[in-house]
């Protein structure tokens, strides 16, 4: 079968401004999963996540409980892996038992010197008010941006370059499993003399996807998010929908914007590199993605 790596946005985990409970973020997770289930099947499947809400609200437990030191980014990625996977695969088994569902961490090597460990511009954790700025900057030390109307907290977002696991992922794969995987953007490492240490950052869930799919030689890539395609234009009267393209037509897209740039350079890294297809559209649409009539569709 086909294999498809879906990246999965973080409004079909938890939608913005919703309160971060379990029971909502199952009942979120439920109605993703009931549209994934329908690809199962009829197509092999990755499953990646994002967990920016989850592990900025873990952070902030952590830094409320001042009998033990906070935990780092690396080992907070890897608990919101676990908690989160936990509650996709057993979602999923619920609407196509037939299936294996295997919930795997992964780190994820980055390159020590990557220029975004001084510039971080990954959101974690809820909104504030851009009036608490000040406030919280003095109670926590943390970085903040806008986000919108919003305040959120930044942290170091650097490039995916190797998934560890990836072995691991493969064999599973040829199992007929579905594999949940990358959370996070993955656990991000550094490489050293004796071999890895965890980092404070958080890797983009999308170029993690990306980095994924190239490593396994996917034959599809689809990014999931609240929008249902690429816009040019977008704000202005002269918005316009992009259908089918190429990565050309899609490269002045691909800025740092924390919004869509992201997604836009991952799929033009995923079609460069394997001249395969990459989907960016609403969860929603998916059975119409892969049949190209809807969304944003990129092959060479």
């Amino acid at each position: 079968m086909e294999l498809i790596v879906i990246a999965l946005g973080g409004n079909a985990i938890c939608k913005r401004n919703e309160l971060l409970s379990v029971e909502n973020q199952y009942k979120n997770i439920d109605a993703t999963t009931h549209l994934i289930a329908k690809l199962a099947g009829k197509y092999s499947l990755v499953i990646v996540h994002g967990n920016g809400p989850q592990v900025g609200l873990l952070a902030l437990q952590n830094a409320a409980y001042t009998e033990v030191p906070p935990y780092p980014l690396d080992i907070l990625v890897a608990e919101t892996q676990g908690m989160l996977g936990c509650m996709i695969g057993r979602s999923l088994q619920q609407h196509k038992s037939a299936n294996n569902v295997v919930t795997l961490l992964t780190q994820v090597e980055v390159d020590a010197n990557d220029p975004a460990f001084n510039n971080p511009t990954k959101y974690v954790g809820p909104v504030y008010q851009p009036a608490d700025e000040a406030k919280l900057t003095q109670q926590y030390g943390w970085q903040f941006k806008k986000d919108g109307p919003y305040l959120r907290r930044v942290v170091p977002s650097p490039k995916p370059k190797n998934i560890l696991e990836i072995a691991t992922i493969k064999k599973l794969l040829t199992d007929d499993s579905i594999v949940i995987c990358n959370g996070g953007g993955g656990i991000p490492v550094i490489k050293h003399q004796h071999g890895y240490t965890g980092v404070e950052a958080v890797i983009d869930k999308d170029l993690s996807a990306a980095q994924l799919a190239i490593q396994l030689n996917a034959d599809h890539l689809m990014i999931l998010t609240d929008a249902d395609a690429v816009y040019e234009n977008w704000g202005t009267p002269e918005q316009t929908a992009l259908g089918h393209v190429n990565p050309e037509r899609l490269k002045p897209l691909a800025v740092d914007d924390g919004a869509i740039g992201p997604k836009v350079k991952s799929v033009i890294e995923f079609v460069e590199a394997t001249g395969n297809k990459a989907y960016i559209g609403t969860l929603t649409d998916i059975e119409a993605l892969m049949a190209g009539t809807k969304g944003t569709i990129v092959s060479q």
